[in-house]
């Protein structure tokens, strides 16, 4: 089968797509016999009785249905970690982390994954886990699925394909992907080396946010989103599935390729999107916005306006607010704040948050510019100013990001992290008139 990249647009869409003339029945989901001689499989990721507007399956026609394999076994996580994370206390420090260094040792997509953080609990279906990966090698006999949950990809160094059931996603910096919950797929690595973050988003899928005031139009549009049409692979030999399932990472033999759907209609399917063509929301007379104008998707939680995880990114963008201190501002926030750096510099940072890097800033925990960001911009000529060269984005979630072992004692664990607030002098000095203080 030709492994031509092909695309279909929108996010949450109802899409059909053959690889092979006729191979997509007409008029029935299941018909008793398909006429090419496929099995039919539903691929659900919301309950049977989600209400239409969130309700997620997809159909499946394929060689053979996804039950042919060996049994699961347990084979070792290495560094992956699935909630509840309780490894290490969780402090309240704001933490920062240098990039990972890429592997000197042959890695594949999955065994470069290390895992710094998260919530909640798979079991539960709420929460994140927050991983870094890092590799050199491609997956050639080797398929990965999560149980646990959604992924959603942010490469920042290296171009990957991913091979899925459901066709094939050719993404790199500057982009993102999302596999769906339960979806096989293999990763080939069109570079040399690769390297990005991903959040495993256990809660309810990711989806565009509403817009509210904002109106019709505005930040991340659906056609902009980029689905696969079907690409199937019809080959035998000796294969091995790795699921993750509650935490845990389990091996299956199989002697054919599990990518084997020749044929899809639905809407649970993966997609991909260029950061690029974000419509940024902004203010055009005073003040910082608030950074949920910058969301691109939101996996929603229980209760209303509070989520699971939202993403958001800080693109370039033009600047023009007046009489207003433009980097994001001090603050401390209820919700918890993981940061990464695609490239460029962050307006915020003046120095040590590098692209690949990362910062956490958990719940209430005060942070914002540093000392030398601050002195510039309280002094900076308020002229209309485009940021220029520069991709930031964040996993902000409402509950608290709990640090695995690995992440409170890598070597990349900036330890000084806090002295970049340091230089913050104090600068009030009453002015005349001022109520001198109480003796």
């Amino acid at each position: 089968m030709s492994d031509e990249v092909r695309y279909q647009s929108g996010f949450g869409n109802e899409f059909a797509t053959e690889a092979v003339a006729g191979a997509l029945p007409v008029g029935q989901n299941a018909p008793q016999k398909h006429p090419l001689g496929l099995y039919t499989e539903q691929f659900s990721g919301t309950p049977f009785t989600a209400p239409r507007a969130t309700n997620r399956r997809t159909w499946t026609y394929r060689i053979r249905p996804s039950v042919t394999h060996r049994p699961y076994e347990e084979i070792a996580a290495g560094l992956i970690r699935s909630g509840p994370f309780v490894e290490v206390p969780t402090t309240p420090n704001q933490l920062r982390w240098d990039p990972l260094p890429l592997p000197d040792k042959v890695t594949d997509f999955v065994d470069g994954i290390i895992t710094l953080g998260g919530n909640g609990d798979p079991a539960m279906q709420t929460g994140i886990a927050i991983h870094l990966y890092a590799a050199n090698a491609s997956m050639d006999d080797r398929f990965f699925y999560s149980a646990d949950g959604e992924f959603l990809i942010v490469p920042q160094l290296g171009e990957l394909r991913f091979h899925t059931e459901l066709g094939i996603l050719e993404v790199a910096p500057g982009e993102i992907c999302i596999i769906p919950r339960g979806l096989k797929f293999r990763v080939e690595l069109l570079g040399k080396q690769a390297r990005g973050y991903m959040c495993e988003n256990y809660g309810l899928p990711f989806r565009l946010p509403e817009l509210g005031p904002i109106g019709a139009n505005g930040l991340a549009n659906s056609r902009d989103f980029k689905a696969p049409t079907a690409a199937y692979e019809d080959r035998d030999g000796d294969f091995h599935i790795t699921a993750k399932f509650l935490g845990r990472l389990w091996s299956a033999a199989i002697d054919h390729s599990p990518l084997d759907v020749v044929a899809w209609h639905g809407n649970y399917a993966p997609c991909k999107y260029d950061l690029a063509l974000f419509n940024c929301i902004n203010s055009v007379s005073f003040d910082h916005p608030d950074p949920s104008i910058y969301t691109v998707l939101s996996s929603p939680s229980a209760v209303p306006g509070t989520a699971n995880c939202d993403f958001a990114i800080f693109p370039p963008r033009w600047m023009v607010a007046e009489h207003t201190f433009r980097p994001p501002w001090f603050h401390r926030n209820l919700m918890n704040e993981f940061m990464g750096l695609v490239f460029g510099a962050y307006d915020a940072k003046a120095e040590g948050f590098v692209p690949g890097g990362a910062s956490l800033h958990n719940c209430m925990a005060g942070h914002g510019p540093d000392a030398e960001t601050f002195e510039r911009a309280s002094a900076a000529e308020l002229k209309p100013q485009y940021l220029d060269n520069t991709l930031a984005f964040m996993f902000e979630t409402q509950l608290v990001v709990r640090p695995t072992g690995f992440a409170m004692n890598t070597r990349i664990l900036q330890h000084e992290y806090f002295e970049c607030w340091q230089g913050l002098k104090k600068r009030f000095a009453a002015g005349p008139g001022a109520a001198s203080p109480a003796e």
